[in-house]
């Protein structure tokens, strides 16, 4: 007898990576070498600081006990003062911030806290499969606003204020964008909180790329005179630090958001490993010149990434930012799963297709830049027929 999951599992499906990356392992096990170009899983390390910090603070009785929910006030204060130095934002470390398990459990914890079942959630057309799944989880209604390819991948927000009715909640947004790489600007966040001021709803930032090869100054939504009052934002230290595997985030934003989301977190989770809140708060001071050392790799990455879409024939946007390359196929090929298919079981080559972003993203393709220049190079070959 085996007893039947519930409904919501129905739902959902297994995450795309989770898939297709046990298609990439068989693979590595036949003894292939496969060049993994799909997950933006940074690949640099963490500052030399912070892992000694990590090492000392492991070796301390203090460490191995239960930690506050709220995060350490070293932590806290770290993040808020990270917050005024990166983004000119000032956050109230006791109130204004909330450390999470990676930014990912703050995507589950804000659709707990703020929908019911039968509420509807806007995400954008093309964007972080979380917001989907997690909205559909929960029993919520997902509706999809469209982004603007001919205006940089911008919500068009005339579009979005029809979707809304009165059981709308939640608006996902994501800038710089991924998976398109388009950058975030003050006129969009600005546009950002108008909207959700005029429609009564929760604007949910999700902002872990800001850092990653961006062009201007980094944003924060918070910066946005009134975003407090309908607005949190969720941070990140996996891309920005090289922490993926930390599983570090935190949630900014008023007092009352923050306490109604830490009566879903504390039944949750026990609190963060306190040598791991050490290491982050020391991250966090990371100076500006391991930031700019971290973004000339990937900038050197980007030349041959950018080689592998002209071999496939595909145009993409210079004005990218982040982690990654968003690219557009040709009328000639395929769509992108038929394509990703052909690279990784012809080529040995694995890149995302767009299709798991959303249904538009159906002709696009995504490289990432977490994979050393010359494996980056190898592939270009691979593809040309080079190699």
């Amino acid at each position: 007898m085996i007893i039947e999951p519930a409904q919501r599992t129905r739902q959902t499906s297994e995450y795309y990576f989770s898939v297709k990356l046990a298609e990439v392992r068989k693979l590595l096990a036949a003894g292939h070498d496969v060049i993994n170009l799909g997950i933006g899983n940074p690949d640099m390390m963490p500052s030399e600081s912070t892992l000694t910090i990590l090492a000392e603070a492991a070796h301390k009785p203090q460490a191995h006990g239960y930690q506050p929910y709220v995060g350490t006030v070293r932590l806290r204060q770290a993040i808020a003062d990270y917050y005024a130095r990166t983004y000119g934002v000032a956050l109230e470390a006791t109130s204004e911030i909330l450390p999470l398990i990676g930014s990912k459990e703050g995507i589950t914890h804000l659709s707990l806290t703020f929908l019911d079942p039968g509420d509807e959630v806007l995400v954008p057309e093309l964007g972080y499969p979380a917001y989907r799944a997690v909205s559909q989880m929960v029993g919520a209604t997902v509706q999809e606003y469209p982004l603007r390819e001919d205006y940089g991948w911008q919500p068009d927000w005339e579009a979005a204020a029809a979707l809304v009715t009165p059981r709308t909640k939640i608006l996902w947004l994501n800038y710089p964008h991924m998976p398109t790489g388009a950058p975030a600007t003050p006129e969009l966040f600005e546009a950002a909180v108008a909207f959700a001021h005029r429609h009564r709803l929760l604007l949910c930032h999700d902002n872990p790329y800001s850092l990653v090869l961006n062009k201007k100054a980094p944003l924060s939504l918070l910066s946005v005179p009134g975003a407090r009052e309908v607005a949190v934002e969720l941070n990140s230290m996996s891309k920005s630090h090289n922490m993926a595997g930390w599983r570090i985030g935190w949630l900014a934003g008023a007092k009352p958001y923050l306490d109604a989301v830490l009566k879903i977190k504390s039944n949750v989770d026990s609190g963060m490993f306190w040598a791991l809140q050490e290491a982050a708060a020391e991250a966090l001071s990371n100076s500006e010149l391991w930031h700019a050392e971290r973004n000339a790799v990937y900038a050197s990455r980007l030349e041959a990434a950018e080689a592998f879409l002209a071999a496939l024939g595909c145009s993409w946007d210079t004005q990218q930012e982040g982690m990654f390359l968003w690219g557009k196929l040709p009328e000639s090929l395929a769509l992108a799963e038929a394509v990703v298919d052909e690279l990784l079981y012809q080529k040995h080559v694995f890149i995302a297709p767009g299709f798991i972003f959303g249904p538009k993203g159906q002709r696009y393709i995504r490289l990432s830049l977490c994979t050393p220049e010359e494996r980056l190079w190898e592939a270009v070959a691979r593809v040309k027929g080079e190699a």
